[in-house]
């Protein structure tokens, strides 16, 4: 495996099979390179690569981009991207996933710091941060997510930024982090200073505020409002990984019922089993799968999918067979 710089620190990466376990346009892999259609942008041409050997692997450009933050830059960021999570808690995972002492260019070993635990203090922002973004844009509209539901879960939009707002809460409802979305391109980032999002549920403060027990959980956040558009109350993980602390929030929620609503991919895949290995034997689990012409839940809401009508089925291991659709618990708006 090709080695990347990072923080100062040299790792050993599986570029190549980190990125395969996304959904490339067009994609063609060779040796040392992957060319595909822009993750960051609507884009049918080949006009993106990555790096994927050699002295600079990991690096990326795009010839295409809208935006100069995203003209090139390293793995980190853009694995962060593909992720849906912040980069400081992308270079977390290659650490964790890829750390230990590496060689530098001299051959010497350097130790990267010990990492002290993680502050235990909870992190919350205050609601008048939101006041700069208090206003509305048609985007997500145009995506099929109703206006009553944006309100329902805050959506604000940043006139500077061209983008929407989209807050995640701490199961009291305090603001606990923002996650700002492009109204063009694929584009997005979150609020500096904030929770980190692997600490978060996105929606978990309805559910208590609501007592909601039967929900459907998905990866990002308008996949969840695509299923409360239809009516049924969701949650979302930010991405493509479950952590621990955000399965133990769900654990400790109201929630006796999930349905896992995942993508279908195979980042999506691997998040499913996650998800039925961290909550199988505390909640009652259930799958709803998504046609497979669709990527996600607002692809087949776009597309005039009545998502309330998808069949809902037991995952093996738990002890009954079937759900009844109508045994949903409605979202309270």
């Amino acid at each position: 495996m090709p080695f990347i710089r990072i923080n100062g620190q040299h790792l050993d990466v599986d570029i190549r099979g980190e990125l395969e376990q996304f959904e490339w346009i067009k994609p063609r892999w060779t040796s040392d390179k992957l060319i595909a259609a822009s993750p960051f942008r609507y884009d049918s041409t080949p006009s993106f690569f990555v790096n994927l050997d050699g002295e600079y692997a990991g690096t990326w450009a795009d010839s295409g981009a809208y935006d100069a933050d995203y003209e090139s830059g390293n793995f980190a960021k853009l694995l962060a991207f593909l992720r849906d999570e912040t980069y400081e808690e992308t270079v977390e995972y290659l650490f964790e996933m890829y750390g230990g002492p590496k060689p530098d260019e001299s051959g010497k070993v350097s130790i990267p710091p010990v990492k002290l635990e993680e502050s235990r203090r909870r992190i919350a922002l205050s609601e008048e941060y939101l006041d700069p973004y208090r206003f509305r844009h048609p985007y997500l509209g145009k995506r099929g997510i109703s206006e009553k539901v944006q309100r329902f879960m805050g959506v604000g939009y940043s006139k500077k930024d061209k983008a929407v707002t989209m807050p995640w809460r701490h199961p009291d409802g305090s603001l606990a982090n923002v996650k700002f979305r492009k109204v063009y391109g694929k584009a997005f980032w979150y609020s500096k200073d904030a929770a980190p999002i692997r600490t978060l549920v996105y929606g978990i403060d309805k559910v208590y505020r609501h007592n909601l027990t039967e929900v459907v959980v998905c990866e990002a956040e308008i996949d969840a409002m695509s299923w409360m558009t239809d009516g049924k109350a969701a949650i979302a993980v930010g991405g493509t990984t479950v952590t621990k602390k955000q399965l133990d929030l769900i654990r400790k929620s109201p929630i006796e019922r999930l349905i896992i609503a995942r993508d279908n991919d195979k980042a999506g895949g691997k998040l499913g089993r996650k998800l039925f290995e961290g909550l199988n034997g505390y909640i009652e689990l259930a799958e709803i799968t998504i046609p497979s012409e669709f990527k996600d839940a607002n692809d087949a809401l776009v597309a005039g999918v009545k998502l309330d009508e998808l069949p809902v089925k037991g995952i093996e291991g738990n002890n009954w067979k079937n759900w009844q659709v109508d045994k949903y618990s409605p979202i309270v708006l």
